[in-house]
């Protein structure tokens, strides 16, 4: 444990914790959707201006940037956290708070991780951490679902790769330490017929009927273990009553791998499937609708060494730190080739689930990681 490890704790008090946690219920309680996020955007660019960030901006897809000066100079810290949430705007945010508990759709995933980002400027300020980088805090949009990474995206495109190291936050993801993103290939495919009566149009092609041998075809194709490589068909649709022809069915199809190879593998296997698949009678039609890049650091990099070693001063045991490859926003830096990870500020359960909930009780470890981390890649 360093000297600064104890000093931290001390200043990340109750009161500090607690000032966090309002935050993140306030954050929580401004609907946005993906596709939906400029009330909560607008929300965090008036906190911005508030923390007396210099250039304070929104681009045009509605991601926020605000920038922390440093002392010295040279390349600069991107911290990011994702505004959106799965929630539909019209879903009932009300919150519930019992003991360590507080339950509320996205308060984990991800109203903790903006209301950190918010309120970092003060917790370096109050911890006495002067960043001799310049520290961008981002708040973007589009990282849930067929948001497809969409925010991130703009982000590396507007920073390149001048930024020494990227360092996204996930409200309730603490003992987790994420440098490799799991790439993925999401297709929407929909099958047409003509339809009919089930009685007396007996014989016609059926899209239903059509889009299941489809399915069967996909399911039945072969997917390597290690690397992990999966396939899912996640939604499935169509028809019009029990007793009718269907003219019109569609599947959304999910395909993933830690592996850039081995995902590029499968990909080419559903496509030459695509290409060779044919029903009398009926039009098939596929459409991409994601496209998540893989990538990654190796387990000896620097950062991964900095961002562990941030944990355990912390006071988290490292044999219970977990290094699994997920989809985040860091996927993005990953895949172009800079050093980027994704760590956690406390416990959060039931993600994407309206019962959501976080435990309070870690929050105070994870800031104190995050902030040893920042304290780290300060140095040249």
């Amino acid at each position: 444990m360093t000297d600064s490890v104890p000093i931290l704790q001390t200043t990340i008090a109750h009161k500090t914790v607690e000032r966090i946690l309002e935050r993140a219920i306030a954050v929580q309680q401004v609907a946005a959707p993906t596709f939906g996020e400029l009330k909560r955007a607008e929300f965090v660019r008036e906190a911005f201006f508030q923390a007396g960030l210099h250039d304070v901006s929104m681009d045009a897809i509605h991601n926020v940037y605000g920038r922390l000066p440093g002392s010295v100079g040279g390349a600069c810290l991107v911290v990011s956290a994702h505004l959106d949430t799965v929630f539909a705007t019209d879903t009932d945010l009300s919150v519930r708070r019992s003991g360590s508990r507080i339950w509320g759709p996205g308060i984990g995933d991800n109203s903790l991780g903006v209301a950190a980002l918010v309120e970092l400027p003060r917790l370096l300020e109050e911890t006495q951490i002067a960043p001799a980088r310049d520290l961008w805090l981002v708040a973007n949009v589009c990282e849930e679902g067929q948001g497809d990474l969409r925010g991130m995206r703009a982000v590396l495109e507007r920073f390149g790769p001048s930024p020494a190291a990227w360092v996204v936050l996930e409200g309730g993801f603490l003992g987790r330490v994420c440098f490799r993103g799991i790439g993925s290939r999401r297709y929407r495919v929909a099958v047409r017929t003509e339809g009919g009566h089930s009685w007396f149009d007996f014989g016609k092609p059926s899209a239903v009927h059509v889009l299941a041998g489809l399915a069967k075809q996909l399911i039945d194709l072969h997917l390597p273990q290690r690397p992990k490589t999966t396939l899912n068909i996640g939604v499935i649709e169509g028809g019009t009553s029990v007793n009718t022809i269907a003219e019109s069915a569609h599947l959304q199809l999910d395909l993933r791998s830690e592996s850039p190879k081995a995902l590029n593998e499968l990909v080419g296997r559903v496509e030459r499937l695509q290409g060779s698949f044919a029903a009398e009678g009926a039009e098939v039609g596929w459409e991409t609708i994601g496209d998540r890049p893989a990538g990654g650091l190796a387990p000896e990099h620097p950062l991964v060494a900095c961002t562990i070693g941030a944990l355990e001063e912390a006071g988290f045991d490292g044999s219970e730190i977990d290094t699994a490859p997920a989809s985040t926003d860091a996927n993005i830096p990953l895949a172009a080739g800079h050093p980027a990870v994704c760590i956690g500020l406390t416990r959060g359960y039931n993600l994407h689930r309206r019962d959501e909930y976080i435990e309070t009780e870690g929050l105070g470890t994870g800031l104190v990681q995050l902030l040893l981390l920042l304290k780290k890649l300060q140095r040249p």
